[in-house]
């Protein structure tokens, strides 16, 4: 038996940030996700976002790494958005993301941070969150790169 703790904040945006995640039905996008994260045994705590981004807060299995998962979860969200009438402005994921490590203390709070999402972003610009949270987790930004790599 194997023991792991592999708990992350993710967040992905939309190809160019275009708002193409429909506030109507962002649900149904929500609902698929989490059945696509039960069919690979990972536990997600909550799912969130904006027309632009999504916000996921997950437990992995011990057998599945981020980059795979993620790789995964774009992959088939994609395939299943571009072929849904309910999101016609999609045109797909964004390259990269970021897969923010989480220990047992943060959960309550990067669920409570997910929930807020859309109160959130009336005051702070996408950018603007990034830049912020990766300065929280001590990453480097370099910022010749950064803006074109969350804009994309």
């Amino acid at each position: 038996m194997s023991y792991t703790y592999s708990y992350y904040h993710i967040i992905f945006h939309t190809l160019h940030n275009n708002p193409s995640i429909d506030e109507k039905h962002e649900n149904d996008l929500y609902r698929y996700i989490w059945g696509l994260c039960k069919n690979k045994n990972v536990f997600l705590h909550r799912i969130g976002g904006t027309p632009n981004h999504l916000h996921l807060m997950v437990n992995l299995p011990s057998a599945l790494s981020l980059a795979d998962f993620v790789r995964e979860l774009k992959t088939s969200t994609n395939h299943w958005l571009k072929s849904n009438p309910n999101f016609p402005l999609f045109d797909g994921w964004s390259i990269g993301y970021a897969g923010l490590s989480c220990g047992p203390n943060d959960i309550e709070r990067v669920v409570a941070y997910i929930k807020n999402q859309k109160e959130h972003h009336k005051t702070i610009a996408f950018i603007d969150e990034m830049k912020s949270l990766f300065e929280e987790y001590g990453i480097e930004i370099d910022e010749e790169y950064f803006e074109s790599d969350w804009i994309q």
